[in-house]
């Protein structure tokens, strides 16, 4: 959680439900976070490419047009520093697999509990000095449950 005399962190939250984007939003502000939302990857890459600088991005995975795994390396382009945690109501270690291959920090199930939410967000923001690899055995270990 952000002290209150720092510069508020700023998180963009990349969701197609309307819903979980003012439950994330309500969840993030309480921990005093400053929350930008977006309604799509097409809307994220826009809001990141014409300037918005997020510490972190929560961003969906399963979204219509754009999907999170594509938002994910757009994203990554114009701002390859930028840590991002992807979240998904449909658990599929291939996709997490894909997530975590193509540069995302964190992948959390929906619906999450505030605790799961605020413990990763800490734990990306730790690492805000450089990208933090996957281990590998954690990527064995995704690829094994997938197959």
């Amino acid at each position: 959680m952000p002290s209150p005399e720092s510069t508020p962190i700023v998180v963009l939250v990349v969701d197609d439900d309307a819903a979980m984007l003012q439950y994330v939003r309500t969840l993030l502000e309480l921990d005093s976070y400053r929350v930008r939302t977006a309604n799509g990857g097409v809307e994220a890459v826009q809001l990141v490419s014409t300037g918005l600088i997020p510490d972190v991005v929560l961003l969906d995975v399963n979204m219509p047009g754009m999907d999170g795994l594509e938002t994910l390396r757009q994203l990554l382009q114009i701002r390859p520093t930028l840590k991002v945690i992807m979240c998904s109501g449909a658990p599929d270690p291939r996709k997490a697999l894909e997530a975590f291959v193509s540069g995302a920090q964190e992948f959390l199930t929906k619906p999450f509990r505030h605790l799961y939410l605020s413990a990763t967000l800490e734990r990306c923001l730790a690492s805000r000095g450089g990208r933090q690899t996957v281990p590998w055995n954690v990527v064995q270990e995704m690829w094994d449950a997938a197959n």
